[in-house]
């Protein structure tokens, strides 16, 4: 019997992270195809909805944007991103993603390098708009 080496993973199988805001799931990480470099999700923000500030001390994050608005704060720097849209943010830039407009925004997002523990790859430097809420593991 042989095993493919390609892992397909569908994100209305992964549970989404709504803890920092909006709906991100977390689609290949170590958890689900054992990656070493990186991860790589979606997020939908409906209009009004935001990803709270936060930093990565190991990992650059790369967004593309597919659909809708959304205005990315890095470091008090605001930038508007649109459809076909990408960004990058530094290790360690706080940064907050906001769908200040009237439609649905969707994004996808890698970060990479790894930290050398899940616990050790995000900080949150603004409250979190629902905190009791559970976050899956992404490591």
């Amino acid at each position: 019997m042989s095993t493919s080496r390609a892992q397909k993973v569908t994100a209305a199988d992964v549970t989404p992270n709504r803890r920092r805001g909006g709906d991100i799931r977390v689609l290949l990480s170590p958890k689900t195809v054992k990656s070493t470099s990186g991860f790589m999700g979606e997020l939908t923000l409906e209009p009004g909805e935001f990803v709270s500030e936060h930093r990565h001390p190991y990992s650059e994050e790369f967004l593309y944007v597919v659909r809708g608005s959304v205005l990315m704060r890095i470091e008090g720097e605001s930038v508007r991103l649109g459809p076909g849209d990408s960004l990058m943010v530094p290790i360690n830039d706080r940064h907050r993603l906001e769908n200040d407009g009237a439609e649905q925004a969707f994004a996808v997002f890698h970060l990479s390098p790894l930290a050398p523990r899940p616990d050790l790859g995000h900080v949150d430097t603004e409250p979190l708009p629902h905190p009791g809420e559970v976050a899956p593991k992404v490591g």
